[in-house]
């Protein structure tokens, strides 16, 4: 398998990236994959010359992270590009969901323990957040890039009038750049 920059960064991954949205268990009716099944996928594609994986706090509310954290403990996690998101209700508090400094600092420490790592090489705005200025946003994910929890931010779901609205405002406020969307 190929391997492509990310992006507009440095940072080179597989040309195929594994989604792991029906791993474990999940709240939605959706057909799942059970752990033995995940693991297996995620040989087979580290196998075939995959590094990317991608999962959310959401997928299973929880469930999927967990079988990668599981999974990354066997692996050399240095060769591996671990991508999450955030943004969907994970509980029924006014808090659990949504794009705030609150929710997003709550949803990476959960996702690092989940996916028990110390950082993400990707975190992602799983949608866009009419309720949270979107400075508040873009600031947590720029400190969350200065702390080393993640390495680069991207955006999910988004129109292009609303990422040009990030792009801008991430420029002007010199916040780390959004390389994905």
């Amino acid at each position: 398998m190929e391997n492509r920059s990310l992006g507009k960064t440095g940072l080179r991954v597989s040309e195929l990236c594994l989604g792991t949205m029906t791993f474990g268990e999940n709240n939605w009716g959706l057909p799942t994959t059970t752990e033995e099944h995940s693991v297996a996928m995620m040989n087979r594609f580290l196998a075939a010359g995959g590094n990317f994986l991608d999962t959310a706090n959401v997928y299973g509310l929880g469930n999927s992270e967990s079988i990668v954290g599981r999974w990354l403990t066997t692996q050399s996690r240095d060769g591996l590009i671990v991508a999450t998101k955030c943004r969907f209700p994970m509980g029924k508090g006014p808090n659990d969901e949504g794009s705030s400094r609150k929710h997003i600092l709550s949803s990476i420490e959960a996702s690092l323990k989940r996916l028990q790592t110390d950082y993400v090489d990707l975190m992602q705005v799983h949608c866009w957040d009419y309720n949270t200025p979107l400075e508040e946003t873009i600031r947590t994910l720029d400190d969350l890039i200065r702390v080393g929890k993640v390495r680069y931010v991207g955006v999910s779901n988004f129109t292009g009038y609303q990422l040009q609205q990030w792009i801008d405002l991430a420029k002007f406020k010199g916040f780390a750049r959004t390389f994905l969307h």
